[in-house]
């Protein structure tokens, strides 16, 4: 059932993208591989951070998007995309830092961030390794803790082998782009590997002065209970209309939308980013109403 899940929304986010603005292709030597990378839109920086099995083109139309105001620089993590791999695992502190590598090797000192699954992780790892780097982060499914992860998807992980992604649009898009068509075999024991990686990053969450703008669905495969804690670690939860500010980060959940469904929700997503990264908050009644 999870593999035709995850087929299905590969194949909804890789649907052809509305561009907005042609996007610029680029390589850079980071950390021992060729990283490959776009950008399109104007304004500020905006990383955006793919999910396991992904690429630029399967993130769909939420990149064009997001450039309409923004300088989105889209990034192809290790062994991913036209990104090479190298001989190292795929853990999410690595991945953190090499895009936090990438953004020194382009000139970026500080950007927002935005990603999915597993580039939420990076995402958060960046905040967590390089607080530096990060104004703010949009992240899409994200937990702290392998155990915040959804009962049936913990159930799930070991039943992950390599031969559910044989004859799989994740396998075929992989080989249309790779440096090395016949290298996914190794990618999926990576990632596969990933899975089973330790998430106890709690104190870690629990010291973030980033703002995070945590987005899952009703259906996802983090638990609310656990998306609930992460907020409140990060200040949230408060009530307001008490005449003080809210706390910087937010919480957003999707109805009827599992993890899959997600991304192809572009413009829910767009009206819930952006504001984020202005820091606009909605006022209420207790608030001073702008003249």
């Amino acid at each position: 059932m999870f593999r035709a899940a995850l087929i299905a929304g590969v194949l909804l986010v890789s649907s052809p993208a509305i561009a907005r603005s042609e996007p610029v292709g680029d390589r850079v030597e980071v950390n021992g591989m060729r990283m490959y990378y776009e950008t399109s839109g104007e304004g500020d920086p905006l990383i955006v951070l793919h999910g396991a099995y992904m690429n630029i083109r399967t993130m769909g139309e939420i990149i064009p998007a997001l450039a309409r105001s923004r300088r989105v620089i889209a990034v192809e993590m290790q062994g991913h995309g036209r990104t090479t791999d190298i001989d190292r695992p795929i853990t999410y502190p690595n991945l953190a830092d090499d895009v936090a590598a990438f953004m020194q090797a382009i000139g970026v000192k500080k950007a927002d961030v935005f990603g999915y699954s597993m580039g939420a992780a990076v995402g958060l790892q960046l905040a967590i390794r390089h607080p530096e780097k990060v104004d703010r982060a949009a992240l899409v499914s994200i937990a702290y803790d392998f155990q915040g992860w959804h009962p049936d998807y913990r159930a799930f992980v070991p039943q992950i082998v390599p031969e559910l992604f044989v004859g799989t649009p994740m396998e075929a898009a992989y080989r249309e782009l790779a440096v090395d068509p016949k290298g996914f075999p190794a990618l999926v024991d990576k990632l596969i590997a990933l899975e089973h990686e330790p998430m106890a990053w709690k104190a870690d969450v629990a010291k973030l002065k980033t703002p995070i703008l945590i987005i899952q669905g009703d259906a996802d495969i983090v638990d609310h209970a656990h998306t609930l804690a992460m907020f409140r670690l990060l200040g949230g939860g408060v009530m307001g209309d008490q005449g003080k500010p809210l706390p910087q980060s937010r919480l957003a959940i999707l109805p009827a939308t599992s993890h899959t469904a997600i991304m192809g929700q572009t413009e829910l997503l767009r009206a819930l980013i952006e504001p984020f990264l202005k820091g606009e908050t909605p006022r209420g009644w207790a608030e001073p109403q702008a003249k």
